[in-house]
């Protein structure tokens, strides 16, 4: 689908998203619309993920070594919003990513400065876990529609990438602020206020709080089936709210990062431990002592094509609930929750009717401070809720927890 394309299909869903059910403070909900983006027939999701965590548990060595290794953004599969910089106003699409905090344009449609634009002379990079951007910090008028703006939002403005981003023009980052801190070249123990923050301190949303709710889909086709929400969350789209604060231990603690118990039925295969949780991560992947026990409970074989877990139809009956035990409360991924949409096998490279786990191995063993990545097939069946005022995340049932997709 073209960015035209795209533009209407959000342009038509912001015009009939009309106002939510308010929870606190007049939530603003702006849609956006999942990518999957195929290159010569086929993604590379698995090794972008990869990629993607690899960095994640970096995040103390570049800290101590003055560096910003911070991940790569997961473009075979991502979600894009709409928003307009400057007045007037050019419109961006820009990957919705909670493991980031930067926010930055100008990787396909440039940047063009307006009566709103204000240069700070101040360099700006992102070394990602692939990829990179550099260029000049700005800051101006950010525009998401539906009466949500910021006055004077600091962007970055890319004059060099690498990489690919796919079909995205940068990234809104969504994660902690802290995680901005070293990518202002000259003031490398300066933190860049991010969106979120914005909100807050110019009276727009009296919380720091993000809401985000995916609707599980097979489509290949680039389709609003998300909702992103500022200032708290939307009562008819969930259920019972439960809060856990993010986590001390570290490098978790630097994200979106919690403690949660993992188990398969009955049996513990993750005992309590750090993790995060991520909606810029497209599997869900837990430390490899956990992964082998998960794969021996299942039955499941490495599937040389695609680098997943590849079950038969007898061992799918015989699945069990995964579920995540945070604070007081169970999250379960019922058996179909747990594997890859069957239609989009071939787009990873796999046989169409072959049934794929969407769990991997994170690649190190438990205890070192990050042991999981609750990625898509966790956030997209049920209501995610980042608040950063109170320091803690929150995670309730939707509609689509136990919905059949395959």
């Amino acid at each position: 689908m073209s960015a035209a394309s795209l533009l209407t299909i959000l342009l038509l869903a912001l015009s009939i998203t009309g106002s939510p059910v308010e929870v606190n403070n007049s939530p603003i909900t702006l849609p956006i619309a999942r990518r999957l983006s195929v290159l010569n027939g086929t993604i590379n999701a698995l090794e972008q993920d990869k990629a993607r965590v690899a960095a994640f548990r970096l995040k103390d060595y570049n800290l101590t070594h003055g560096g910003h290794g911070v991940p790569v953004a997961n473009v075979g599969n991502g979600y894009y919003v709409a928003v307009g910089i400057g007045n007037p106003a050019t419109t961006y699409y820009l990957i919705v990513d909670t493991g980031t905090s930067n926010t930055w344009v100008g990787a396909r449609t440039p940047y063009v400065p307006t009566s709103t634009s204000f240069n700070t002379g101040e360099n700006v990079k992102v070394i990602y876990g692939t990829g990179h951007f550099f260029g000049m910090e700005y800051t101006d008028t950010f525009d998401f529609g539906n009466g949500l703006a910021i006055a004077q939002q600091s962007i970055g403005v890319a004059t060099e990438t690498s990489g690919t981003f796919g079909e995205a023009d940068g990234i809104l980052g969504l994660g902690p602020v802290g995680l901005t801190a070293g990518s202002l070249t000259d003031e490398p123990r300066t933190t860049i206020p991010t969106v979120t923050d914005n909100l807050h301190s110019q009276g727009t949303i009296h919380r720091e709080v993000v809401s985000i709710s995916f609707q599980p889909t097979t489509s290949t086709q680039s389709m609003v089936n998300g909702e992103l929400t500022f200032g708290g969350t939307v009562r008819n789209k969930h259920g019972l709210i439960t809060y856990t604060p993010i986590t001390t231990t570290s490098p978790a603690s630097y994200y979106w990062g919690i403690d949660q118990s993992i188990s398969y039925g009955s049996t513990t295969i993750l005992s309590s431990t750090a993790g995060i949780v991520d909606v810029g991560t497209t599997f869900i992947h837990i430390a490899t002592d956990a992964f082998d026990q998960y794969q021996s409970l299942t039955g499941g074989t490495l599937d040389s094509a695609t680098g997943l877990l590849l079950i038969s139809s007898t061992q799918y009956g015989a699945l069990q609930n995964l579920n995540f035990n945070i604070g007081s409360a169970t999250f379960s991924l019922t058996p179909n929750g747990q594997i890859w949409p069957r239609i989009l096998n071939t787009y990873i490279g796999g046989s169409s009717n072959a049934i794929y786990l969407v769990v991997n191995d994170l690649g190190t063993p438990s205890g070192k401070g990050f042991d999981f990545v609750n990625g898509y097939p966790f956030t997209e069946r049920f209501y995610c809720i980042f608040d950063t005022s109170r320091s803690r995340v929150g995670f309730a049932p939707t509609s689509y927890t136990d919905a059949t997709t395959n």
